[in-house]
């Protein structure tokens, strides 16, 4: 009989051995197909904001000759898109704390939908001004939401991965929006874009609210119902369940949050960071990059055509392959390895515009939102998280606003800067950016919340 009990212990050990500490009995049943299907439906959000960033520049010629507009009048149609994702970013932390990561995510696809519609009705400028900027709000509360929805249902050894999607489908909806644009006309390409908006308002049916806001929310029985929807019918979600209730319980002890006690002692880590790796981010000069990368590619003498379809493949590919890897070699090293490679942007022009893409894909465009997404209490992310979506697109507008102006005052020293941001990049990512993989969001919020 003993010979069989170790036989028993041998079998049954693995069980509570993992690697992490926590009980396997969390993951030994889980079935984590709604899962899935969930992050599927919100980065359809995800997908529409990158039809709302590459509308623009395929249909420049054709919109102005159609509806008889300058080149001001088109550049102002353009640009509105940052100011209206701006506002989006503002509101949308609160939108979401309010009404559900799911009612947030329906309220911004409203905005989106009516704004393609006037864009597709457009008869003058104004028209379409008003279309593009009620997709700019939508474009950027999707930024902040979507990361934000998935972090709060995925299991922790697979939350990277999944919020890594949200970029890569940002970049696929950009690049799709490039090719088929050269296709169809204007009017067509706003209508094509109301696609994903109908599958996301479709599937949003169909999937659950984030446990974690039911549970702030203080809605106990649709917080428990939601978990196993999640994790699956046969999974043991107690330990999960009670995490959640005890971090929440902890939280609602503290009083509640305005804009000004964000830095308060105990927030002002997470804060740091958070706005810390937006200005990394958009202050290195992406968007200056991806907004003028076709004169780029003709001042170098490269074609820009050509050019632009192998940004938009590079940007895709490296995505997906950093989002794969995320969860395994962890927030920091992709981030790192984007940095260290960034440095040779200077150097050439079309090989340096490429790896400047293929790193900055791979690490610093997905990464800050998956971080962002990870390290707030859930009773500051509504206000915390619209403060660093606003602090990004307020970067975005500003690095695009000023990058033609650096580069007639010299090419070499615009990227000479960029460079030099990220010199600094690498030290705020060693000293202050924490590896927050294979954690849970209680522990990692524990963590740097001290």
């Amino acid at each position: 009989m003993a010979i069989k009990e170790e036989e028993k212990e041998e079998v049954r050990e693995p069980l509570f051995a993992v690697e992490d500490g926590s009980p396997a009995h969390e993951y030994s049943k889980d079935n984590p197909w709604m899962v899935y299907l969930s992050t599927f439906v919100a980065v359809c959000g995800s997908y529409e904001f990158g039809t709302c960033a590459g509308y623009s520049s395929p249909t420049q010629s054709a919109i102005r000759e159609d509806l008889n507009l300058s080149l001001a009048d088109y550049s102002l149609f353009g640009s509105i898109l940052t100011f209206g994702a701006m506002i989006g970013a503002i509101t949308s932390g609160t939108i979401a704390d309010l009404v559900g990561r799911k009612g947030a995510m329906r309220v911004y696809t409203a905005f989106c939908v009516t704004g393609w519609l006037s864009i597709y009705f457009a008869k003058d400028a104004l028209a379409l001004d008003i279309g593009r900027l009620a997709t700019g709000y939508g474009m950027g509360a999707f930024s902040y939401v979507v990361p934000v929805f998935i972090a709060e249902i995925a299991p922790k050894n697979h939350r990277g991965l999944l919020t890594a999607s949200n970029q890569f489908m940002i970049c696929a909806g950009v690049s799709v929006s490039f090719i088929i644009g050269n296709v169809l006309t204007w009017r067509a390409l706003a209508l094509v874009a109301l696609i994903p908006c109908a599958v996301l308002l479709f599937g949003l049916s169909f999937i659950p609210e984030s446990p974690r806001w039911l549970a702030k929310a203080g809605r106990h029985k649709e917080f428990e119902a939601s978990l196993q929807k999640l994790r699956g019918k046969d999974a043991d979600i107690s330990h999960e369940a009670a995490e959640i209730q005890d971090y929440i319980t902890t939280l609602e002890q503290l009083p509640k949050a305005k804009l000004l006690d964000l830095f308060q002692k105990r927030y002002l880590r997470s804060i740091i960071i958070g706005l810390g790796l937006m200005v990394c981010q958009q202050f290195g000069g992406i968007n200056g990059i991806c907004f003028y990368t076709s004169s780029i590619f003709e001042s170098a003498g490269f074609s820009p055509t050509l050019g632009t379809i192998i940004y938009a493949i590079i940007q895709v590919v490296i995505t997906g392959l950093g989002a794969a890897v995320v969860d395994k070699v962890g927030r920091k090293p992709l981030l790192l390895a984007h940095e260290l490679a960034l440095q040779a942007s200077p150097i050439l022009a079309v090989t340096g515009i490429m790896l400047y893409i293929g790193s900055f894909s791979a690490g610093m465009g997905a990464v800050p939102w998956i971080v962002m997404s990870e390290i707030f209490p859930i009773n500051i992310k509504g206000q915390a998280g619209s403060l660093a979506t606003l602090m990004n697109w307020f970067g975005a507008w500003l690095c695009s606003y000023s990058f033609n102006f650096l580069m007639a005052w010299s090419s070499y020293g615009t990227f000479i800067i960029y460079a030099a941001v990220y010199v600094l990049a690498i030290l705020f990512i060693i000293t202050v950016v924490p590896e927050t993989k294979g954690k849970t969001l209680e522990q990692i919020q524990a963590a740097i919340n001290v």
